[in-house]
């Protein structure tokens, strides 16, 4: 373990544009053993669709600010320090130096340290899913790779450093990719004698057959995506669409507006790694 520190067919655009907007998070090689496979890093999940800003007067943003939490006063963040509070009042302080210190070695490396069979892995030890796509025409190891693991039914755990830190992750593969999820450590999970669960005798028969017919009635042998939807966010994107069409309720600040940002199709660099766009493009 390391020590803790601290988403239609569409026209293919330009091969220059497609470079520019779909840059992955972070880029290094799978190592295990004498094998080495150049990757890319992209993330699996995207935030939701709805995200609210506060506004001021005018429609101006408003941003946050460091403030003392007794006098209220705005302090510079050249002012601030780091601290962990070890009593009522009471805290420890760390600087910018001691930090880097602790901080892990920089790496370009996954080191994959062992598998292990695929139930192992507890869902609830997941953080966020990401995608590694093959990097410097990796994809023949890729592809071997990701079918070995997914025909034995093993998932790599494995190390790597992004952006300063450690994270500790889990490898699967399905269909012939690898997905990453980052873990969360041992001392993060609850279990169910920390919510002190209150003793319930055991069901009788009759109440069992019950509730076998009732989920062997709902059960099907796979999920409908379709189902798995963000009523809320729906809701909020229709009501936010009538005040558009309306006029309602819009402000429009000063100066120049950033267009949308571009949605990065993982799918299409996927097969572009893999060796297998080259005929969509030349018909696109």
């Amino acid at each position: 373990m390391p020590k803790r520190t601290t988403r239609h067919n569409r026209t293919a655009p330009d091969t220059d544009t497609r470079e520019k907007t779909m840059r992955p998070l972070w880029s290094g090689t799978i190592t295990f053993g004498l094998v080495s496979i150049p990757v890319n890093l992209f993330p699996g999940n995207r935030d939701s669709r709805v995200s609210l800003r506060m506004l001021g007067p005018k429609g101006r943003p408003l941003k946050r600010e460091y403030v003392g939490a007794e006098k209220g006063n705005e302090l510079d963040e050249s002012a601030t320090t780091r601290g962990f509070e070890v009593g009522k009042g009471k805290y420890i302080t760390v600087t910018d130096e001691e930090l880097e210190r602790l901080a892990p070695e920089k790496s370009r490396d996954i080191d994959l340290r062992l598998f292990v069979p695929s139930q192992d892995v507890s869902p609830i030890y997941f953080v966020r899913a990401y995608f590694l796509t093959p990097a410097d025409k990796s994809g023949k190891a890729y592809r071997l790779l990701a079918e070995t693991m997914q025909r034995k039914e093993r998932v790599g755990i494995a190390t790597f450093v992004m952006h300063g830190r450690e994270y500790l992750v889990a490898i699967f593969a399905e269909n012939g990719i690898l997905r990453a999820e980052t873990l969360r450590f041992a001392d993060e999970i609850r279990t169910a004698s920390d919510l002190e669960l209150p003793k319930i005798a055991k069901p009788r028969a009759a109440g069992v057959r019950k509730f076998e017919t009732a989920i062997k009635k709902a059960t099907k042998r796979t999920i409908d995506t379709k189902e798995m939807r963000d009523e809320y966010a729906e809701a909020m994107l229709k009501l936010i669409e009538k005040k558009r069409a309306h006029d309602e309720n819009v402000v429009e600040m000063e100066g120049r507006q950033r267009g949308p940002a571009k949605v990065i199709d993982l799918m299409e660099v996927l097969k572009r790694s893999l060796g297998e766009g080259k005929k969509s493009r030349r018909a696109a």
